[in-house]
């Protein structure tokens, strides 16, 4: 009888297993197959900036047929040289799969752990569903239909900050991704607040690295790039477009269409400067008790606001913030949250339609409210993210951690009864309470 009931139950969770799959690859070769259809005008950039460097050519003054420039450091030029070697329709799909579902597939993985393990043998399952719930999301639908890198991006960062164990040094990702596109640079700031000073200094060593690479390739573009393009924000164009859903064009919509050119930027400065200090001390916060996770997506969300253009896209960290929102999934306090939040960055592009709705006579205060709605929700879940990061398990588990690794410097004689309190837990909570032990040593008693 137990046999038979075992048997069934391992039949429904192939079962289930089976469908979510059926559902996540159905939803990943819809999604590619409607990017690969269109023209990935990003993706172009890219192609263009590389066949420029192969050619010789100033990788920054070159244009792709729809006028486009190349905005981008160059070491991302370096990387997107064998973009030039293949028909576009074959970068075009290779790019779909490689650096946009496999990026995904990472992402949704480390973001999701705490659920993954509560689901038992219907792990797989739930992370096939998770998967095709996220690849849904706008900024992913844009990663698609544009050709763009940004969740290749969150990727690397939390290959670098989510293993217990990198196989290699930790930080080294981190410094990749900031050579490739700038908005990354924000996690070493995240390393410096909580005082991972070696891993710090290896983003920054890495980041320097591959800097100077792409100037030995081509000095002149390096030059070209570090001195004049990259303060040149005309290159980019439409900063105050409700794509742009940053700090800085939010206060650009505010002050339209009459304003002096100084006015916006010394508001965006002040402002940016209080909503960095405020993030990160949130996300340190989460950091030192022990929930490492809801620190990353404050400081993932921090690189959008914060930066002087946060395209929709940028947002793709909404994936590891939906991670952390939802937890192991026993806290239904956490459902509403999360919920909300996925509703509001799922397929459809508010911010764009409260702008064309603004032209056409809708109220300005609600219209620039939804024209800002993106950005606006990205700084309502930092604060969110600090107020919920001890409710659910594994949150209060991590705290707990280095709770009783304090404890442990004031009465070592309690060290072996904690330790054998835990026993139960795990190896992954093992390895979550060393992580937290060595926290708390840095934090002092």
């Amino acid at each position: 009888m137990g046999q038979a009931s075992t048997s069934k139950r391992a039949a429904v969770a192939a079962a289930v297993t089976a469908a979510c799959w059926l559902l996540a690859g159905a939803v990943l070769a819809w999604r590619c197959i409607d990017g690969v259809r269109g023209p990935m005008l990003d993706l172009q950039v890219y192609a263009a900036g590389g066949n420029a460097l192969r050619h010789g050519l100033g990788v920054y003054a070159i244009r792709t047929p729809d006028g486009l420039l190349f905005t981008y450091p160059p070491v991302a030029a370096i990387l997107a040289v064998p973009l030039a070697l293949v028909p576009f329709a074959v970068a075009k799909t290779a790019w779909a799969v490689l650096m946009v579902c496999v990026p995904l597939a990472i992402t949704v993985w480390f973001s999701f752990r705490p659920l993954l393990a509560r689901a038992g043998p219907l792990r797989l399952a739930a992370f096939a569903a998770a998967l095709a719930c996220c690849a849904l999301l706008y900024p992913l639908a844009r990663e698609f239909s544009f050709g763009q890198v940004d969740i290749l991006l969150v990727a690397l960062c939390l290959l670098d900050l989510a293993p217990s164990r990198p196989g290699w040094p930790r930080g080294l990702l981190i410094g990749l991704a900031t050579a490739i596109k700038l908005e990354p640079g924000v996690f070493m700031v995240y390393l410096l607040i909580t005082r991972r000073w070696r891993e710090a200094a290896v983003a920054a060593a890495s980041f320097a690295g591959w800097t100077v690479l792409a100037w030995l390739v081509s000095p002149r573009d390096s030059v070209r790039y570090w001195t004049s393009a990259i303060f040149d924000t005309k290159r980019i164009g439409g900063s105050g477009s409700a794509q742009n859903q940053s700090l800085r064009g939010m206060i650009l919509r505010a002050f339209r269409p009459d304003h002096a050119l100084l006015t916006p930027t010394m508001v965006w400065l002040a402002v940016a400067l209080v909503v960095a200090a405020l993030g990160f001390a949130a996300a340190r916060a989460c950091w030192a008790r022990g929930n490492d996770m809801a620190g990353i997506a404050i400081t993932g969300l921090l690189a959008a606001v914060l930066s002087p253009v946060g395209w929709i896209q940028h947002f793709c960290w909404i994936v590891v913030v939906l991670g952390v929102l939802v937890g192991d999934g026993r806290s239904w306090r956490r459902a509403p949250a999360a919920v909300a939040a996925a509703v509001l960055f799922a397929t459809t592009s508010l911010p764009t339609w409260a702008q064309g709705w603004l032209l056409h006579g809708f109220p300005v205060m609600p219209g620039q409210l939804l024209e800002d709605s993106l950005g606006l929700t990205a700084m309502a879940l930092i604060l969110v993210i600090y107020r919920r990061q001890q409710p659910g398990a594994g949150a209060v588990r991590l705290s707990e951690g280095v709770a009783g690794a304090r404890r442990a410097q004031v009465f070592p004689g309690h060290g072996s009864a904690c330790q054998a309190g835990s026993a139960d837990l795990g190896g992954d909570t093992r390895e979550l309470s060393l992580d937290a032990t060595r926290r708390a040593s840095k934090l002092g008693p």
